[in-house]
């Protein structure tokens, strides 16, 4: 079984792959997708929906994890992360991959035990669990992973895919 976690955003989309096979849950691959602000939305948005279809095509997940957007003060900044989700969304739909978003706290809660872990926290934890040698950088990636192991971790609690 494969999970891609994925962290939104319109400059850096974060994602992690990860594999469950018997009981061992194995990192398979993990990055980010830049964007240039140099570039109209659009051209950045289609570059972000080439780059989630070429993972989903890659690595055909039966599930995707997605973080659900966090509103902050900075409205510009929400647009965007709004638009990307939105071109993952389409993405998976289009390969009828199902799409299961969880919020930062949720994250948290399922990778330290704490909604309010720090990002440090997190990444040392990311780390453990997957049994790296050091902790994914950049961070974007990083969250990617605890997207996808968030869902990992939920989806033995509910049976759901």
């Amino acid at each position: 079984m494969i999970i891609i976690g994925i962290d939104p955003g319109l400059a850096i989309v974060g994602f992690g792959v990860i594999r469950k096979e018997d009981n061992r849950i194995t990192p398979v691959s993990y990055g980010c997708i830049r964007t240039s602000s140099g570039k109209q939305n659009p051209e950045r948005l289609m570059e972000i929906y080439k780059e989630v279809n070429a993972l989903f095509e890659k690595y055909t997940p039966c599930a995707v994890a997605v973080e659900k957007l966090f509103f902050t003060n900075n409205i510009t900044s929400a647009m965007g992360v709004s638009e990307a989700r939105g071109v993952i969304f389409l993405a998976a739909q289009q390969k009828n991959i199902p799409v299961i978003e969880y919020t930062p706290k949720q994250v948290k809660q399922a990778i330290t035990g704490s909604g309010s872990a720090d990002k440090k926290q997190m990444q040392e934890m990311i780390k453990r669990l997957l049994d790296l040698d050091e902790v994914p950088k950049p961070d974007d990636a990083a969250d990617g992973l605890s997207i996808a192991l968030c869902h990992m971790y939920l989806l033995k609690l509910t049976g759901r895919p």
